[in-house]
């Protein structure tokens, strides 16, 4: 193969969105949650998505997700088609999502937790007599995926008793044991003392470049920091997409979301 086409092959690569919607639409009745969504999401980009209240933020993650499914519109994995899977299905292909409120069982150690996702991802939960001493790779994964993200001392402690700052961090772990393409994280620094909130985007911002991230986030303060790209969404349309830059300096998103606060 000649140098020239491989580079126009590794050029049409990096082209194709790692997520896209097209003219996505959620429906409830008569009321519009989602109208008309067309996104673009770069590979390994940063990009957060924003809005007031009420806007469609979680119902679209939701329809990513594969936890509601489109009244119209499509959805697509890089090059696939993914509008009719199940939301396992989309994790298995690498689209993996954490939630607004905590979703964690408190009565488990966040290293039973981290094992069961890994044994999960690998297709070990399925052989339900086997005990976690019996795979120790799985146990050894786990502890070398709650150092990496600050979580070692707290590996036996039960998730209930874990700060609050703590258990949003060990919410991402658990996303992170599937191994995904594709992360979608809903409002992850909600209910996080201010203190704690740098620290936890300090390792989203640090998770690896070949990972595409899309989050919804109300801290302006933290969007404008990590993100490299903007979506806003108002009344369940988008309004604008841009660069931090040109969003803070629109016109129409300071008359419908930030108002005259700095950015």
């Amino acid at each position: 193969m000649s140098a020239t086409l491989q580079a126009g092959q590794n050029a049409a690569a990096l082209a194709t969105p790692s997520l896209r919607t097209s003219k996505l639409t959620k429906r409830f009745g008569g009321f519009v949650a989602v109208n008309d969504v067309t996104l673009d999401i770069a590979p390994g980009s940063r990009q957060a998505l924003i809005g007031p209240n009420g806007a469609g933020k979680t119902t679209l993650i939701n329809l990513l997700t594969g936890i509601l499914r489109p009244t119209e519109g499509r959805i697509y994995l890089g090059d696939e088609d993914i509008t009719g899977l199940s939301a396992d299905a989309r994790v298995h292909r690498g689209l993996v999502r954490t939630f607004q409120i905590n979703s964690l069982f408190p009565r488990l150690t966040p290293h039973q937790a981290a094992s069961l996702a890994i044994a999960e991802r690998d297709g070990l939960g399925k052989v339900w007599w086997r005990t976690l001493r019996s795979c120790p790779q799985v146990a050894d994964e786990a502890h070398a995926l709650l150092e990496q993200f600050s979580l070692g001392r707290y590996a036996n402690t039960d998730t209930s008793e874990l700060p609050y700052g703590k258990q949003r961090l060990l919410e991402i772990v658990l996303a992170l044991a599937a191994k995904p393409r594709i992360l979608l994280l809903d409002e992850p620094a909600a209910g996080v003392p201010e203190d704690e909130s740098g620290e936890l985007f300090e390792v989203i911002s640090a998770l690896p470049r070949e990972m595409t991230v899309l989050f919804i986030e109300h801290d302006m303060d933290l969007v404008f920091r990590f993100a490299q790209r903007i979506s806003v969404l108002v009344a369940g349309a988008v309004l604008v997409e841009g660069t931090p830059a040109e969003i803070a300096a629109d016109p129409q998103v300071r008359a419908a979301y930030l108002g005259n606060s700095r950015v």
